[in-house]
């Protein structure tokens, strides 16, 4: 960062760090003593869809990496696009087995970033329920390298439990980086595992 930069006061980016997924297990259980929300074996990974061989080879590793996973109870990895042309990788694999899940999310981003698709990468989420039905997602930020949580409403409508959020934030503050611009907090409607 240069001296123009800190006058202007900008800030340099923080470097994604692949390996905070790494904490989302053992952040699951505070979470679940904390609010009674238990991971549902569901995942996924939202990027910039991107076109050509190298990207087309590199779906196909991640295809056969995790799909070869099945044998363990997962099921073959889902591909699929929103509205808003980003693609969405759905992982699955046994809800007691967030390591699992974890280990298939850092392969695929891991896969992406070394192959030159970093800067595509948008987030990756990881699902979480609670008795009640309440659905929760824990949601890492690779341009900001940090986490927050997504808890839509279960209505119909396009609602979010702020209050269920800001409690999730305050449970695993200790945990994970957790975001602490809210305006960031995106809302991620519909997205596969959650």
């Amino acid at each position: 960062m240069g001296l123009l930069d800190s006058i202007l006061g900008r800030s340099k980016p923080v470097r994604p760090d692949l390996d905070q997924l790494f904490a989302v297990p053992s952040a699951a259980l505070t979470l679940r003593a904390g609010t009674g929300f238990a991971p549902t074996g569901a995942g996924s990974v939202c990027f910039a869809g991107v076109e050509g061989g190298t990207f087309a080879r590199i779906r196909q590793d991640v295809r056969d990496l995790l799909d070869a996973d099945t044998g363990r109870g997962g099921v073959p990895v889902e591909f699929s696009q929103d509205s808003y042309g980003y693609t969405w990788l759905l992982a699955r694999q046994p809800a007691d087995d967030l390591a699992a899940l974890v280990n298939d999310l850092h392969a695929v981003n891991t896969l992406l970033q070394d192959g030159g698709f970093g800067p595509h990468l948008l987030c990756s989420l990881v699902g979480f329920r609670d008795a009640a039905g309440r659905r929760l997602a824990l949601v890492y930020l690779y341009k900001r390298g940090t986490f927050y949580p997504f808890a839509p409403v279960a209505d119909g409508r396009e609602r979010r439990d702020n209050q269920l959020e800001l409690q999730v934030r305050a449970v695993l503050g200790d945990d994970l980086r957790v975001e602490g611009d809210l305006s960031r907090w995106f809302p991620v409607w519909g997205a596969p595992g959650l």
